[in-house]
């Protein structure tokens, strides 16, 4: 492989034009795409070797990231390539060998309706305090389902919207609000320091990247407590294991207070999958979870174990458990039952609550 920084831009532009959610570079393999969810290899591209992965690499980050990925093992950053499209990318080292992993960022942000989101999410683009999380596996579009929140509240009111990112994953066009985007080594030092000024930047909305400790944690709570409505994610797999992660992050002797704190101002959990469509690419199958005076009650108690009948009780409220968004997506023969009950937490109540909702169609 000769010509590194020209490979590097017919697999970048391949990414795009193929619809691959991640390109990934890797001694021993062909580069490969995903694609629905699937990894699928480049065939016409050799298997490469640990100069080849090292060349593709380097031909397209800066010198001061090559030091910095030499110094620490692994780098995460974002690359605009030639104004076609943007990518999240994080380099890394696997026995011994450079690796590359990146993540497109498509260029347009979406709507809610665009994504096929549950409606309730537009009251969320409402509120002006809480602490709302959106939750899910990596990859399955948590980022893109805050940046079309976020979006809204930038097409519809006047304010400040502030995000802390590790990168900048989606850039924001400004229309009624002022929105700044910070990214970590760039724009501010670390997470952290970055959350301890926040407040004095006048911010109304707050989008932090990841909830990454306890100190993270603490912060967005305060904020959400002092009057601003506040967004994050986190790598889970529920609504009730997120509020157990949140509190299980703190150590013993400040769980009671951290309890105290997500009981006042969890307004939602959003948790979603991207499900592989029957007739091609992903719908997401979302659970809802909205805070009422029962799961106020059960987070207060210690008792997250009760939210899932809570979420399949609450259906007027706006609440959707996971496999309710799941049958209804077998109901309308967007997904298959097979393939929904693999992301099912609970298959056998899946297929019952699918039958009822294909025979209420019917």
């Amino acid at each position: 492989m000769e010509n590194f920084q020209e490979k590097m831009r017919e697999l970048m532009l391949a990414t795009a034009k193929q619809g691959a959610s991640d390109l990934h570079i890797a001694v021993g393999r062909r580069p490969t795409l995903r694609i629905d969810g699937r990894l699928i290899p480049v065939m016409k591209e050799p298997l490469l070797t640990p100069e080849d992965v090292e060349g593709l690499i380097t031909s397209f980050i800066t010198p001061a990231q090559k030091e910095e990925f030499l110094r620490g093992k692994e780098i995460d950053f974002s690359y605009s390539f030639e104004d076609k499209a943007r990518f999240r990318v994080n380099i890394y080292f696997q026995r011994g060998f450079m690796s590359a992993a990146l993540r497109l960022i498509p260029a347009n942000i979406h709507s809610i309706e665009d994504l096929a989101l549950p409606s309730i999410l537009h009251d969320f683009a409402k509120l002006s305090q809480g602490f709302i999380l959106v939750v899910g596996p990596a990859g399955h579009g948590k980022s893109t389902t805050l940046a079309a929140i976020l979006d809204e509240i930038n097409h519809t009111r006047t304010d400040h919207i502030i995000t802390i990112e590790d990168p900048i994953e989606y850039l924001f066009v400004q229309d009624r609000s002022i929105i700044s985007q910070r990214e970590v080594k760039i724009d501010t030092g670390s997470f952290n320091s970055a959350l301890r000024s926040i407040l004095r930047q006048d911010p109304d909305a707050i989008m932090i990247g990841e909830m990454r400790d306890p100190e993270s944690i603490s912060i967005a709570m305060t904020a959400a407590e002092t009057g601003h409505i506040v967004f994050s994610t986190l790598h889970t797999n529920s609504a009730s294991q997120t509020i157990d992660r949140v509190i299980d992050s703190f150590p013993a002797n400040q769980q009671g207070q951290a309890v105290s704190q997500l009981a006042a101002t969890l307004v939602a959990i959003v948790s979603e999958r991207l499900v592989p469509r029957i007739n091609g690419g992903r719908v997401p199958a979302v659970e809802v979870m909205i805070v009422n005076s029962a799961i106020r009650n059960l987070i207060r108690e210690r008792k997250s174990y009760q939210i899932d009948f809570v979420i399949e009780t609450s259906l007027q409220e706006g609440m959707i458990s996971l496999n309710r968004s799941l049958a209804s997506l077998v109901a309308k023969r967007e997904v298959s039952l097979e393939v929904a009950e693999n992301y099912s937490l609970n298959p056998a109540e899946l297929r019952i609550l699918a039958e009822k909702q294909i025979k209420s169609i019917s």
